[in-house]
């Protein structure tokens, strides 16, 4: 007798061929079931913001090599990161939304950023309404975090050119130190702007072509095990 887990020989390659209506049926099957349940448990609601990051590199960083560029590129996108999902700037969106710091932390935010240019700030919710208010509170509260810090950094970068011309102000050490606690490591250099933080539109995660798409499929996929693990009477001896 042919156990379950043996190899498909040639003939139950051809019954499984010879099954397309099956396969056919299935599919379809599998595509309404897909839509039941995209209607009766649909997606979240995503929304998205965009802010502008511009790092002038060619003012920041006087190095003309490609790979230094590219290592200082990397490491002042990572600080900036880093201000994004911040406590001040998350307890600013939690102020302003009414969510937790661990709410906003635990998926219902997103940050898609191409380093140089527009980083995006998805948000995502059951309602639309409040996926594009999150959207919009996340990349506000962003770019003034970033406005800060860069605030910080020149009257910092001013502050210790002063002291390097009087190296014996107290004073001027005093705001130093003030300035460093308050300072988010960002070069006084980089730009920001809010492009898109108003009548953001939300759309469902996953459109209903992608669970129509995975219930044919999956439905699909148990056919062909069924056709090949169930053997039939010819094959039982």
């Amino acid at each position: 007798m042919k156990t379950l887990l043996a190899p498909p020989s040639h003939n139950d390659l051809l019954r499984l061929l010879r099954a397309w209506r099956f396969w056919l049926i299935g599919a379809l099957l599998g595509g309404l079931l897909g839509v039941a349940v995209y209607y009766l448990a649909p997606p979240e609601y995503r929304a998205r913001a965009t802010v502008t990051v511009s790092f002038n590199m060619e003012k920041a960083w006087a190095v003309n090599s490609d790979k230094e560029l590219f290592y200082y590129l990397e490491r002042e996108s990572r600080k900036v990161e880093a201000v994004a999902w911040a406590d001040a700037t998350l307890q600013q969106v939690a102020g302003e939304t009414g969510f937790s710091v661990t709410q906003l932390r635990s998926g219902k935010l997103e940050l898609s950023q191409p380093q140089d240019g527009g980083w995006h700030f998805y948000a995502t919710d059951p309602q639309a309404a409040v996926a594009a208010k999150l959207a919009s509170a996340w990349a506000r509260a962003f770019s003034s975090q970033i406005h800060q810090g860069i605030e910080t950094a020149v009257a910092l970068d001013t502050a210790r050119k002063a002291l390097a011309a009087n190296p014996q102000d107290t004073a001027l050490k005093t705001s130093i130190s003030e300035l460093e606690a308050k300072s988010l490591a960002i070069t006084p250099e980089l730009q920001v702007s809010l492009s898109q933080a108003k009548d953001l539109p939300a759309e469902r995660k996953s459109g209903l072509g992608v669970y129509v798409l995975a219930g044919a499929v999956l439905l699909l996929a148990i056919c062909a095990l069924l056709i090949l693990f169930i053997p039939n009477k010819e094959n039982v001896a």
